[in-house]
């Protein structure tokens, strides 16, 4: 049994999984691993100037094999978003996907350019609104990811989008092995977006330190910070988010103490420092036992995925 539909025929991928974009990590190596082994990869703009942006993205179509799509997901919060944009067009990026901000505004420019837009939603509201807007599809996030999370579980949010949309939809949060990418199959998703199990990759550039932490993770070892704010973060229960969790609890702690305690906490997390880093990673990271390459992660979970839809 083959898992193809349309999702994998308009964007030329052998897989229905993405890679989702994670700041500072989700870098051009990764991406176009992603994207030669059969998925779609994605470069993540968070963190990085346009020219930056422009570099991956050129570093990124070198390493792609031919007939090979990549994507870039915005952050739309950035300073320089319409510079990026404008490479983004310019450069003929296949796929779009956005986080943290609404899309819509600078939907008819990337549609213009033949661009597919496919917006991160944390809720129904958001998925309608981006399908009024001309989105291609939407992924529903759920709040068990890892990094900025909503509210609503996955299994509570997908279906939910699915009766309210048109559109195609992908399903993200909790999902790391082939029997929940088939339970969001049958639930009626046409494909997945994938972060944690990414991170544990042999492409991906995060310390070795970040790669164990997920290893040896179960299933309670993580936390969120932020409740209350826009600023919602599920990461690793290492001694930094704890720090912040206990400061956040006391009635006199400032937002500048916060943002003090938390600044450049991924980037650290990325380079191996313990005390200073936020971990981000998802609720299945308990899952989530050993490395592989990009390549093995998904051959493993698709045949898993065929195998439990087959009912073996």
């Amino acid at each position: 049994m083959q898992i193809k539909g349309k999702l994998c025929e308009d964007l030329g991928l052998k897989y229905p999984i993405f890679q989702g974009g994670m700041a500072y990590i989700s870098t051009a190596e990764l991406a176009a691993a992603v994207s030669n082994a059969g998925g779609l990869g994605l470069i993540c703009s968070s963190g990085l100037t346009a020219a930056q942006v422009a570099e991956e993205i050129r570093r990124c179509q070198q390493l792609l094999e031919p007939g090979r799509a990549f994507g870039v997901n915005l952050m739309l919060q950035s300073p320089e978003i319409a510079q990026i944009i404008d490479f983004v067009t310019t450069a003929k990026v296949p796929v779009v996907t956005t986080g943290a901000g609404d899309p819509t505004p600078h939907m008819p420019k990337l549609l213009a350019a033949g661009i597919k837009v496919i917006p991160v939603v944390p809720n129904v509201r958001a998925a309608k609104k981006a399908e009024a807007a001309g989105a291609y599809a939407v992924v529903a996030e759920g709040t068990e990811s890892g990094g900025h999370i909503g509210e609503m579980t996955t299994l509570a949010l997908v279906p939910q989008v699915l009766r309210a949309v048109n559109i195609p939809v992908l399903a993200a949060g909790g999902i790391a092995d082939g029997r929940s990418l088939a339970a969001m199959l049958v639930l009626g998703a046409v494909g997945v977006q994938l972060g944690t199990i990414f991170l544990v990759a042999d492409e991906c550039p995060v310390s070795d330190l970040y790669k164990q932490r997920i290893i040896d993770a179960i299933d309670t070892d993580t936390i969120v910070t932020g409740r209350g704010t826009s600023h919602v973060v599920r990461a690793l229960k290492t001694p930094m988010p704890l720090r912040y969790a206990e400061l956040e609890k006391q009635p006199n702690t400032t937002e500048a103490q916060l943002e003090a305690l938390a600044e450049r906490g991924l980037l650290k997390a990325k380079q191996g420092d313990l005390e200073g880093g936020c971990f981000m990673a998802g609720q299945i990271s308990g899952l989530i036992t050993k490395r592989a390459s990009c390549a093995e992660i998904m051959q493993e979970i698709m045949a898993e995925a065929e195998a439990a839809l087959m009912g073996k």
